[in-house]
């Protein structure tokens, strides 16, 4: 099974590479925001304590998107293996990743690091802003979501470091370019 942890800031491309990846690799795409929505839509147990949570202004506990992960794991028991995208964002979520996935008998392949100067992710996030009208695609926002993954999420690569699960891909350049990139690591991690 193929288990990828797309990591990057915001704006490196994550979501077209990953688009990119379940594409070519039959991979189930495990979007952490997708998991949510979808519980809540769907008034499950899970859902409504979310809801709880998101109506105080809360962040959910990792405990709750584990149980959430968790659930659409055993309900994709034939697949290939999962691109994860948005989790784990500390290294206790990718503490509990690997407890649940190692109760499924597999663990993350490998974690792939979009690496983009920030100047270029600034730019391209306000270039995004003004295709898309997002509206959280503004300087101060992009300034304040860049410090937080600098701050909370980036250690995360020291720890895939230790689990020798880390590659670095250089995220400037065509679309095309850094997905060859990325489809040499996955090959590679296939065949091993």
């Amino acid at each position: 099974m193929l288990n990828v942890v797309i990591f990057g800031a915001p704006g490196s491309g994550k979501g077209t590479q990953s688009g990119l990846i379940i594409k070519e690799f039959w991979l189930d795409h495990i979007s952490t925001g997708d998991v949510l929505r979808s519980e809540i839509k769907n008034k499950t147990k899970l859902g409504l304590i979310a809801v709880g949570y998101i109506d105080k202004g809360l962040l959910l506990p990792d405990d709750l998107i584990i149980d959430m992960l968790s659930n659409v794991l055993d309900g994709k028991k034939d697949s290939a293996g999962f691109i994860f995208d948005g989790f784990p964002r500390t290294i206790p979520q990718a503490v509990a990743l690997k407890r649940i996935l190692n109760e499924r008998s597999t663990d993350v392949t490998t974690m792939l690091d979009l690496k983009v100067e920030e100047d270029e992710l600034i730019s391209r996030m306000i270039e995004r802003g003004e295709r898309l009208g997002r509206s959280d695609d503004n300087l101060e926002t992009i300034k304040s979501r860049l410090d937080v993954y600098h701050s909370q999420t980036a250690p995360l690569a020291e720890y895939y470091k230790e689990e020798n699960k880390y590659h670095a891909i250089k995220g400037e350049g065509t679309i095309g370019d850094i997905f060859e990139q990325i489809r040499k690591i996955l090959n590679t991690c296939q065949i091993s």
